[in-house]
């Protein structure tokens, strides 16, 4: 199997190809930098062009990927030839948010109003049905938090909006809950759910992701049917996120993603099989693995830089089902560099575990970057 792209979900992937019974080849760019701790087959290119994905796939059964924004044409003429690519040009699509808006709604999944604008005067229009602020959306691109901006009145509207770039506008929501449904399909259609997740955000960036969720069990069920009638509109194979509003006791599809995500990282530790493991299992055709919580509770919290250092953690001790995850990234201020998963009897001790543990993780990274000690 050939990953296409030498990040944090390669790695992971990578880590999880044993117990899912395959062998990973990864292409990467000298840029990616947690290729370098990859244990695998690995082919460095500076540009992962046509001729560089063409000359990777020689000799492979099947490719999938580390990040969806990628060009569409080697991958399509790759599938032209009956190559496996999973998931496929058309699911990869849907990570454009104007189209997967467009096409969810003409499906008929529950989405928050938008409409697709370029001008100021658009945005107002919007506005005058829904209310200020309006929240605008690149439709490709944008991740934590980039990308997406709230204008409060037309004057805020047109520093953004150009009459040429197209934006996503959407109602600004009063939310209830956010959680993310993961749902693994297979070619023959088969597919497996793993339990709700419930996430935390910050300004944008998920900065906790929690199990078992906290919705009341009728929501529970609705946010799950949803996620998995998402997944059959979308068509992926492999792992597919999908990120859900909860608003006025009604799920919405927020945003897609045709990979494994951030939100499924506690099922590392937490479940029976990793979204790691089933997103291989899948994208190769070899038999489903079940999806099941092995312990009462887990927390999953992302450790975020917050000075600019070398690649790697200081070593830290942590307690008894405290679990650290570091992506070997160069630490950038803001930027997710790793990640500590904690499992308990219930979700408010796992809580505390894992943010004590993502604290004495930061700490220690700021320490080391300042030229202190290690706590």
């Amino acid at each position: 199997m050939g990953i296409i792209g030498g990040g944090q979900l390669a790695r992971m992937m990578v880590e999880a190809a044993e117990a899912a019974g395959v062998r990973c080849r990864v292409l990467a760019k000298p840029s990616d930098q947690s290729a370098e701790h990859l244990g695998a087959d690995v082919d460095l290119v500076e540009q992962i062009d046509s001729a560089a994905v063409t000359a990777f796939a020689e000799g492979l059964d099947v490719l999938t990927f580390d990040y969806e924004p990628v060009d569409f044409g080697p991958y399509e003429r790759l599938e032209a030839d009956a190559f496996p690519v999973r998931p496929s040009v058309a699911a990869l699509r849907f990570s454009d948010k104007a189209y997967q808006r467009q096409a969810f709604a003409e499906a008929g999944l529950p989405v928050p109003p938008f409409a697709c604008v370029t001008t100021p005067q658009q945005c107002e229009a919007f506005a005058q049905d829904h209310g200020w602020p309006v929240v605008l959306k690149a439709p490709r691109g944008g991740y934590d938090g980039r990308g997406v901006v709230a204008v409060a009145d037309l004057a805020a509207a047109a520093e953004v909006l150009d009459g040429q770039r197209l934006w996503v506008a959407e109602a600004h929501l009063d939310l209830d809950a956010e959680v993310a449904a993961l749902v693994a399909t297979w070619p023959d259609g088969r597919s497996v759910s793993f339990p709700l997740f419930d996430t935390l955000q910050s300004d944008g960036i998920c900065v906790e992701v929690r199990v078992p969720s906290a919705l009341p069990e009728p929501l529970r069920s609705e946010a799950l049917e949803v996620g998995r009638r998402v997944a059959q509109v979308v068509g992926a194979v492999g792992m597919l996120a999908v990120e859900l509003f909860v608003v006025d006791g009604r799920v919405l599809v927020n945003e897609i993603a045709p990979r494994p995500h951030n939100s499924g990282h506690l099922t590392i530790e937490a479940c029976r099989a990793s979204q790691f493991e089933l997103h291989l299992r899948a994208v190769a055709g070899l038999p489903p693995a079940e999806p099941t919580l092995e312990t009462p509770a887990a927390v999953m919290v992302n450790v975020v830089a917050h000075s600019d250092g070398p690649a790697g953690f200081p070593e830290v001790t942590l307690g008894d089902g405290v679990f650290v995850h570091d992506y070997g990234k160069t630490r950038r201020r803001n930027r997710k560099v790793g990640h500590v998963t904690a499992l308990g009897t219930d979700v408010e001790t796992a809580a505390r575990d894992a943010h004590a543990g993502a604290q004495r993780v930061e700490a220690a990274c700021l320490a080391a970057d300042v030229g202190g000690s290690t706590p």
